[in-house]
């Protein structure tokens, strides 16, 4: 799918937006604390998690530096996981996935809301791995939390 000049400045400012204020950005302490890189790039994330007694997603909030897209990405990942269940978390990760690769299809866009805006990546598959570093790291933070169970 080709963007439109409309969606591609919506998909410009809302990376920017994030990029420049990222939300849920800092630590928690308490938590399942990850850490993942991009060493291709240079791109770092530190994903703090804390879990409920179901093991949904109670907290959630990252730290690290990168390019504009792995921090936009983060950012609006931990709007939209945060309170989820893990099965959730997993769908849109498995979505999201998706969405940034072009293989694969989505089963709910609607939950993932403005990281639609993110599909324009798949074009350029280096940046794709900036894309899933924030979602790789949740991954592996819900690895750590089960094996804690």
């Amino acid at each position: 799918m080709a963007l439109s000049d409309d969606l591609r400045d919506l998909y410009q400012q809302v990376i920017l937006d994030h990029s420049k204020s990222p939300r849920n950005h800092g630590q928690l302490t308490d938590c399942v604390h990850v850490h993942g890189d991009n060493p291709t790039c240079g791109d770092e994330i530190d994903m703090y998690v804390k879990f409920n007694d179901e093991g949904g997603i109670a907290d959630i909030k990252f730290d690290g530096q990168g390019c504009a897209i792995s921090q936009a990405s983060a950012s609006m990942m931990t709007i939209k996981v945060k309170g989820s269940r893990r099965d959730k978390a997993m769908a849109m990760l498995k979505d999201f996935r998706s969405v940034v690769t072009g293989e694969g299809s989505v089963q709910d866009e609607d939950a993932l809301g403005e990281l639609i805006l993110l599909e324009g990546v798949q074009k350029f598959p280096q940046r794709v791995k900036c894309a899933m570093l924030g979602w790789r790291a949740l991954e592996q933070a819900m690895q750590e939390s089960a094996k804690e169970s």
